[in-house]
């Protein structure tokens, strides 16, 4: 949810309608400093909005919900999201304050939280990549540590595998057809944890090469540890390979200890939960400076990961 910040137009403005409810949810004394939209999500709208509080100023992230086919589905969104938000703070991570929510759009015309905005910023690219990825998988370890047995959102998969259908574009139609075999095989045994549900880099903010914190918890529910593990890695594997997702998945390991058990299965399901059509580079890679990434590329990188999964089972 964090994405390169680009000067505000004033085309663009938030309403004053919207700005009166996010001073009047942090203060009465709050005044706006400025605004900036960010770019890089694609699920909804979002803007920095900085505001001065007692000669003080301190930035907020106002979140809009303006997808109306994920609203269709899903019309809590901003109520997942706010409880989200509270469940998070017992990770033990970095992750936003909670401030207001408009659950049903009343006062900003779409479903809408505010929250506070974390220092850092998304590394997509990084000169260290052992040392990132170890901090990405110590935080997702954070994360599934944190109890969440009365939480009331639990996981359910994207896509019904019964219904799905070896994609048209696959030049290894094989691949596929075995990938959909096995995910169509009763879950694994598992223990439900708290899991993020979209837990890859774009998530994922960095302060001197540490992680500063885990945003985007509107999909946060009860469910596999495995299924966050397999959509990082799915995203890995798209962004450069799969040594580095295999690179990832035993850094994990090696933070969650002997206890935890890897099974292969959620890497799968996580795969066929991206089968929507056509690979296509994810538009948050390219907004944050990310080059070089073809539907083609993607394509071949894809098939190349359901083949090592395959290998493994």
């Amino acid at each position: 949810m964090r994405e390169k910040e680009l000067t505000f137009q004033s085309e663009n403005r938030v309403p004053d309608r919207i700005l009166r409810w996010v001073t009047d949810s942090v203060s009465p004394s709050a005044q706006v400093h400025s605004i900036t939209r960010l770019y890089g999500g694609v699920s909804s709208i979002i803007h920095t909005v900085s505001l001065r509080v007692d000669g003080v100023v301190k930035d907020y992230v106002l979140r809009q919900f303006d997808n109306q086919e994920w609203l269709r589905a899903e019309p809590d969104l901003a109520v997942h999201e706010a409880e989200s938000l509270r469940l998070a703070d017992g990770t033990g991570l970095p992750v936003p304050q909670y401030f207001a929510s408009d659950p049903h759009g009343e006062k900003c015309g779409v479903p809408t939280v505010l929250m506070s905005k974390l220092e850092g910023a998304v590394v997509l690219q990084p000169q260290d990549e052992a040392g990132w990825l170890n901090g990405l998988a110590k935080a997702l370890v954070q994360i599934h540590a944190t109890p969440a047995a009365d939480f009331p959102w639990a996981y359910y998969s994207y896509n019904d595998v019964q219904k799905l259908a070896t994609p048209d574009w696959t030049r290894n139609p094989k691949v596929w057809k075995d990938v959909i075999e096995y995910v169509r095989r009763p879950f694994p045994e598992f223990e439900p944890c708290f899991i993020h549900r979209d837990y890859h880099p774009n998530n994922v903010l960095w302060d001197c090469h540490a992680v500063s914190g885990v945003v985007d918890w509107v999909n946060a529910c009860r469910g596999p540890a495995g299924i966050d593990i397999g959509h990082c890695r799915v995203n890995l594997a798209q962004l450069f390979d799969v040594a580095t997702a295999d690179s990832f998945l035993a850094a994990y390991q090696s933070y969650a200890g002997p206890s935890f058990h890897y099974d292969p299965y959620w890497d799968l399901l996580s795969l066929t939960d991206i089968l929507f059509g056509e690979p296509q580079v994810y538009a948050g890679w390219t907004a944050l400076g990310v080059t070089g990434l073809t539907d083609a590329l993607i394509a071949e990188r894809l098939e190349a990961y359901a083949k090592s999964l395959l290998n493994e089972c």
